[in-house]
């Protein structure tokens, strides 16, 4: 609760600055001096939105921070965010506040429009508070903006106790709708339940007075209760050794129970923690300790243990929750935490912004997972000002939130445009996207778009995107949704086309493998494809490649080969499997210039000390051979032996691609050949490859060569 000393009016800021001088330095208290006098200076006879005057309601928001112990940054910042525009600007309220003081004002302001934008958005398509939510903290980069947000919406509420009824139920609508949800995601307890209560009381004036009679009817029979319960549990307590434990009666606010009844269908006299009691220890452990102390006096009621220590909230809250059969079989509530718990408990992510005399408070060790777990921190900082600088609201920076014509929030990427938008909206009006309006201004369709902004999209009746909205640097999309549409659009509109390219490759597939009579739905169902067109469009798109046809064709409908028959010649070859002048028992070996492999046409060349070199008759070496050398040619042609392998240079030019490799491997493979020898190179786009593989004879390499034609990207493929 706010302390009754810092409770401000327009005639006391004096009294409430001398109340600040033993928590804040004096040049903090400068500040707020400061702060306090620009406010009375600029505020004049205007009113806040409450209907009460603007200095009242500066003071008393600032006194509503100051009283949670906020730095006085925020607390200056609180002072003057009220007032209208002309007064904020950076050139005469950042020299007299500081620039953090003026940034924090600024960001406040700027956050006005969400409470018409609320307003709007319900009268015209409905309950949109989450989106808005989002929206509110994506417009800030300093979370503190949000908790001044807060504490000034609490403070409107408070002062239209006796005000206009129609503008105090616009106000709490807002608060019931977008502020005390917020409040519970950031865990700032002591503003979510002030701002739920009073929304209650103003919205749901007779509800509110109902339960506030049952409470108030039982009021000292419930107050004896818990000193009873109290004084029994803290004796139990120092029974056990659990020192410096603080026990304490838990006020129970109407809202809550009105929520828990609705929620659970239940009966004023069936709400377990209407008599409630808060246990604070020191240490982790005492927790457990005490919720075991309360079990052994007590039995438990069945489903009502919650363990939030072992799981927070998503807003870093802790606790144990448990409810009991009390004394005279009456439900009671206990809850056990320590007492750094309960500082976050009550204040969140305020908690992080505690003002700490002398600037030397330790800053625990927190993590706050909300909504996408994105706003996270892990820091040891000493320096409350120097936290503030390294903790930013980081939970949206990558998303914005803008705004239909009707008033429908839509979150998008960063950096998104208006065809972006559309495509969000709906598919269709992406297609026929053809302009675009931001803020009620033409603008270009490809700009980047801002949080809050009202987007109108201008459409024609019949059309398509254009190709140009995937070209990555024209920069008219960046969101992966929109472009997935345009290339689905594109490939729907060239479906036939595709089918034809598709069909076509089948067919020459077919032909060269000599394949007749192909089923082509089995083909189809090898490679996953409910019907041939579907396999037929894949192919000619180029979703899927020939090598995986050709794969498919091979595996299924391709028959295994047949063991080569060997004949033998009269004269049994040499070990070579060449035979010189029809003698089989030569000393030969093949040419590494030229590599013959059967059936090559060959020949023999004498050597000195080596044997017979065998070449191909259409040999480079053997073509310019000098005359004075050619008697040493001998005739050579191919035996039979068995086993016989040879060397052969393979060149394969292509277009680099991701994948090529792997390609070329798998065609090699498929055709069993082994490779000894391998040199690649890429440069400006092209791959040249070069393998030295082992081939039993041309056949087997011309498999090959052909296999290697089909790859995708490969231009050139030859025996060297």
């Amino acid at each position: 609760m706010v302390s009754h000393s810092l409770t401000a009016s327009p005639d006391d800021s004096q009294s409430w600055l001398a109340d600040l001088a033993g928590r804040y330095p004096p040049d903090q208290i400068a500040l707020l001096g400061r702060a306090a006098d620009w406010l009375a200076d600029h505020a004049g006879g205007l009113a806040s939105d409450s209907g009460a005057p603007l200095v009242q309601h500066g003071l008393g928001t600032a006194a509503l921070l100051a009283g949670m112990q906020f730095d006085a940054d925020t607390v200056a910042a609180a002072l003057v965010c009220a007032l209208p525009d002309p007064a904020l600007t950076r050139d005469t309220l950042a020299p007299v506040l500081g620039e953090r003081a003026y940034s924090l004002a600024a960001g406040t302001a700027r956050l006005r429009q969400m409470d018409h934008l609320l307003t709007e958005v319900q009268r015209e398509i409905g309950d949109q508070s989450e989106a808005l939510r989002q929206m509110l903290l994506a417009m800030t980069d300093d979370i503190r903006v949000v908790l001044i947000k807060l504490a000034e919406r609490t403070q409107a509420l408070r002062e239209l106790a006796a005000g206009d009824p129609a503008r105090r139920r616009k106000v709490a609508q807002d608060a019931r709708e977008l502020y005390a949800p917020l409040a519970n995601r950031l865990g700032v307890w002591q503003l979510k339940w002030e701002l739920e209560d009073m929304a209650c009381r103003y919205l749901e004036p007779d509800t509110y007075k109902h339960i506030a009679r049952l409470l108030d009817e039982r009021r000292l029979d419930r107050e004896w209760y818990i000193e009873q319960v109290l004084k029994t549990l803290a004796d139990e307590l120092e029974r056990a050794g659990i020192a410096g434990a603080s026990i304490t009666g838990r006020p129970k606010h109407i809202a809550s129970i009105l929520a828990k009844m609705r929620k659970k269908h239940l009966d004023f006299e069936e709400v377990y923690d209407v008599r409630a009691v808060r246990v604070l220890v020191n240490d982790l452990k005492d927790c457990y300790h005490a919720l075991g102390l309360v079990h052994s006096l007590w039995q438990p009621i069945p489903g009502q243990f919650d363990d939030y220590i072992s799981r927070p909230k998503g807003n870093g809250y802790q606790s144990l929750h448990t409810a009991v059969v009390g004394p005279d079989n009456k439900a009671l509530e206990v809850q056990i935490r320590t007492f750094a718990m309960h500082q976050e408990a009550e204040l969140g992510v305020a908690a992080h912004w505690r003002y700490k005399e002398g600037g030397r408070g330790h800053q625990q060790t927190d993590k706050i997972a909300w909504l996408r777990q994105l706003l996270a921190w892990k820091q040891e900082l000493s320096d409350s000002s120097e936290l503030a600088q390294h903790f930013k609201n980081e939970l949206f920076q990558d998303e914005i939130f803008v705004l239909t014509p009707q008033g429908k929030v839509v979150a998008l990427a960063q950096g998104a445009t208006p065809i972006d938008f559309a495509y969000a909206v709906h598919t269709e009006l992406g297609h026929r996207c053809r302009g675009a309006k931001v803020d009620g201004v033409l603008v270009p369709l490809d700009t980047p778009l801002k949080t809050a902004q009202r987007v109108e999209i201008l459409t024609v009746k019949q059309g398509g995107p254009s190709r140009d909205w995937l070209n990555p640097h024209l920069g008219y999309l960046q969101t992966h949704r929109a472009r997935n549409k345009v290339r689905q659009w594109f490939r729907q509109q060239g479906l036939d086309t595709h089918i034809q390219e598709g069909r076509a490759q089948v067919e020459r597939e077919l032909h060269r493998l000599n394949l007749n009579n192909v089923n082509l739905d089995k083909l189809a169902a090898r490679l996953r494809f409910a019907r041939p067109d579907e396999l037929f469009a894949a192919l000619g798109r180029g979703d899927l490649g020939p090598s995986q046809l050709e794969r498919a064709l091979n595996d299924e409908f391709v028959p295994p080969p047949e063991k080569p028959v060997i004949t033998t010649r009269p004269s049994k070859p040499g070990p070579s499997g060449v035979l010189i002048e029809g003698e089989d028992n030569l000393l030969t070996h093949m040419a590494g210039c030229c590599k013959p492999v059967p059936p090559d046409a060959i020949v023999g060349y004498t050597t000195l000390g080596r044997g017979v070199t065998v070449h191909r008759a259409d040999c480079p070496v053997i073509q310019t051979l000098a005359d004075n050398k050619r008697d040493r040619l001998l005739r050579a042609e191919w035996g039979a032996a068995a086993g016989q392998t040879f060397e052969v240079d393979v060149e394969i030019l292509a277009s680099d691609r991701a994948n090529l490799l792997k390609d070329v491997a798998e065609a090699l493979t498929q055709d069993r050949l082994n490779v000894v020898k391998v040199n690649t190179e890429s440069k400006d786009g092209l791959a040249r490859m070069e393998f030295t593989v082992i081939v039993r004879d041309v056949t087997q390499l011309s498999r090959f060569l052909a296999r290697a034609t089909h790859i995708r990207g490969v231009t050139q493929v030859r025996r060297k």
